[in-house]
């Protein structure tokens, strides 16, 4: 059995989705961003705002500030805020594209979206096995705590009232 491979895309998560850019897909699909994004612009029918969407300035400033795209300013860099899409808009992308690499990653692609999904489904697990321990620990802990409180009073001799010295005395 082959060792599972690990998916390197960068995903992000823009408005609660997980989504990729782009200038990402363009990368992978073997073309260029302007190419890219030409072909989606005469397919957005192919595209709607669950499949694919236009980030606001202020989310391509947190995904600047993320080290996710490069600044704008003094580059020659992006003029618009890219174009995000989510793992539908992502395959959707590839068929509009239609060339061999962009099928052949499309399929990778959606693998990545799959481990994505994956590593949160094994996070949630986690967290929720880790919330039963410490459930448990805290059920443990009080009743330790009844124990050792019950058992204080018998560790320590009780007061008792002053005993005749043994022996005669006249």
């Amino acid at each position: 059995m082959a060792a599972k491979k690990s998916i390197d895309i960068p995903i992000h998560t823009v408005r609660g989705q997980r989504v990729v850019m782009d200038s990402d897909l363009a990368a992978l699909y073997g073309v260029t961003t302007g190419r890219f994004n030409e072909a989606v612009k005469r397919n957005l029918k192919r595209f709607p705002e669950d499949f694919a969407f236009q980030i606001t300035p202020e989310e391509m400033l947190l995904l600047i500030s993320q080290n996710a795209i490069s600044k704008t300013e003094g580059r020659g860099g992006r003029r618009t805020p890219p174009r995000v899409f989510t793992e539908h808009g992502a395959l959707m992308a590839a068929s509009v594209l239609n060339s061999d690499r962009a099928i052949s990653m499309s399929v990778y692609v959606i693998r990545a979206f799959i481990e994505i999904r994956e590593q949160i489904a094994a996070n949630a697990l986690i967290l929720k096995r880790l919330a039963e321990i410490d459930n448990t620990l805290l059920i443990h802990d009080a009743s330790l705590r009844d124990i050792y409180k019950k058992l204080m009073p018998l560790l320590a001799p009780p007061p008792s009232a002053p005993r005749k010295p043994i022996g005669f005395h006249p």
